[in-house]
């Protein structure tokens, strides 16, 4: 018998959430570089500021999440990933700014399909395998190939470590459906993966010294704003649209949510890719369109 969705609380229409939730999320990345943190740091209280919140949602529909305890723990034991997807996604900004690199993360859409049909069998379809490639050549343009005018600190080094957080990302969501296959209402799945990254980075700042457990002002406030924003609402909303659209619906929120970054990291922190990287950029996009036609289990890099 197939999984049914239960009932969430009052949320706007399928096509409305996602479109919120798409321009939500595409401000994780301007909350962060407006926070000035090093990225460890933003993520754990990103997660530790989120997870209070869930709780409360969570108990508001607690009735409904049925899943059995061996599932809770997959969910958990996925928020590990989103903490070192996020760790190296934010790091990767430093490099090459944060609408490239949040282009970047979100080829996860072509990486989950095709990881999901090495370990699980699931077969994708043709459009998937074709864009690959299509990707990697978008990918290639936005390093600058060694052209003087490229944007970005160390752009090869930029796009390499936005690249594998896409891997992270991808077997986060992996996990992170496979924790949910009686698709429960989202707050109850997302508040197992982040309570899973909340621990992951808060043990490894205190076993390593790194980062840092003092809050300050306004550092907080945009960490705050981030967690609350794009960690919760955003994902919230998601979470309500992608199983209830259409694929070409799907594959619009995808596409508008890493565009909108790029377009606040111009406004916000004059973020100029060369000519040769906006090639790249289109050429990107255009494989996550063409991926995105046949592969719609994915989310945004939020």
């Amino acid at each position: 018998m197939q999984p049914t969705l239960q009932a969430e609380p009052t949320t706007p229409s399928p096509a409305w959430a996602g479109l919120i939730g798409a321009v939500i999320i595409s401000f994780s990345a301007i909350f962060f570089e407006l926070s000035g943190a090093d990225p460890l740091t933003a993520t754990g209280f990103r997660m530790v500021y989120a997870l209070p919140v869930l709780v409360v949602l969570w108990w508001r529909i607690k009735e409904h999440d049925t899943r059995p305890v061996a599932d809770r723990m997959i969910g958990l034991a996925s928020g590990v990933f989103l903490a070192i997807d996020v760790v190296v996604w934010q790091s990767s900004m430093q490099y090459i700014g944060t609408g490239l690199a949040t282009l970047i993360a979100n080829s996860q859409v072509v990486i989950v399909p095709l990881a999901a049909w090495l370990l699980l069998s699931e077969r994708p379809g043709k459009a998937v395998v074709v864009a690959l490639p299509i990707v990697l050549t978008g990918l290639a343009l936005i390093t600058g190939l060694g052209t003087q005018s490229t944007f970005g600190r160390r752009p090869v080094l930029g796009v390499l470590m936005a690249f594998s957080a896409a891997f992270l990302y991808s077997a986060f969501l992996m996990l992170w459906r496979r924790s949910n296959l009686r698709l429960v209402p989202t707050a109850g799945p997302l508040m197992d993966a982040v309570a899973g990254a909340a621990i992951a980075t808060v043990a490894f700042a205190l076993l390593t010294g790194q980062g840092d457990l003092a809050p300050s002002w306004p550092t907080h406030g945009w960490i705050l704003a981030l967690a609350i924003g794009p960690q919760v609402l955003g994902w919230l909303f998601i979470g309500h649209s992608m199983p209830r659209l259409p694929s070409a619906y799907t594959s619009f929120i995808i596409l508008l949510q890493p565009t909108l970054t790029l377009l606040w990291g111009r406004l916000l922190f004059d973020e100029t890719p060369s000519p040769l990287q906006y090639a790249g950029v289109a050429v990107v996009l255009g494989g996550i369109v063409l991926a995105t036609s046949s592969a719609v289990r994915v989310r945004p890099q939020v």
